[in-house]
């Protein structure tokens, strides 16, 4: 498994949060191999709903895993044994492969979703701002009583990424600082209208949750308008 290194991924960063878990993502992935050759093709994962954003959708479920004994214990690191990370799969289907979902993120996202669940309730829309692309909007936090527009941390950089809303109030978040990082760091060949997430997944061991499509346009990330391929 290859990580991050330079811009995305600072060498503090590589210390306290590499190591522990890269043996262990090891581990799950060799779990699920094994589990797909044992039952011919099938992978374990905990059923969600079609409409599940990609990169949550495929929650990794250990209890399967345990009951054929291909895993001992569940990883300390994973939600399900208190740890701060979420183990979910990509591309299940072709080749299904081990990702995180830091939950540090999460719960950043859910704080603010307190206050924008509050707003809602007062009013008949959600609290956009400026236009930020097509069904894409920054938040006008004054309304929600904020300070500041919120930010995460990012799980790739520790830069502070934007909290966005989608058309559907729904909250996002803009991972474009470290897609372009990443484009600019990494020899890839996407075009214009390819889903470029996919960049950030190669290199790390964590998916962009609660993110959009993006694409790439002049050589820099931009959300991909709905209808274009992913």
């Amino acid at each position: 498994m290859i990580f991050l290194s330079g811009c995305l991924y600072p060498e503090s960063e590589r210390k306290e949060n590499q190591i522990p878990y890269e043996d262990q993502l090891d581990m799950v992935q060799s779990a699920v191999e094994q589990y797909k050759e044992e039952t011919n093709g099938l992978v374990p994962m905990k059923t969600k709903a079609n409409e599940t954003p990609i990169f949550e959708k495929y929650i990794i479920d250990f209890a399967l895993l345990k009951e054929r004994n291909l895993i001992s214990e569940i990883p300390s690191n994973a939600y399900e044994n208190g740890g701060v990370y979420q183990y979910v799969l990509i591309t299940p289907e072709e080749n299904p492969t081990v990702k995180l979902i830091d939950l540090q993120l999460t719960e950043a996202l859910r704080s603010i979703n307190v206050q924008l669940d509050f707003y809602r309730n007062e009013h008949q829309y959600p609290p956009y701002g400026e236009k930020i692309a097509d069904n894409v909007f920054a938040i006008d936090f004054e309304k929600l009583g904020l300070e500041a527009a919120p930010t995460i941390t990012s799980p790739y950089s520790e830069e502070k990424l934007p909290v966005l809303l989608d058309a559907k109030g729904k909250l996002i978040v803009d991972y474009r600082i470290d897609l372009n990082h990443a484009l600019g760091e990494y020899e890839h060949e996407y075009v214009e209208g390819d889903d470029i997430r996919y960049i950030l997944t190669d290199y790390t061991p964590f998916v962009p949750a609660y993110s959009l499509p993006y694409t790439i346009e002049n050589g820099e990330p931009v959300f991909l308008a709905e209808g274009t391929k992913e």
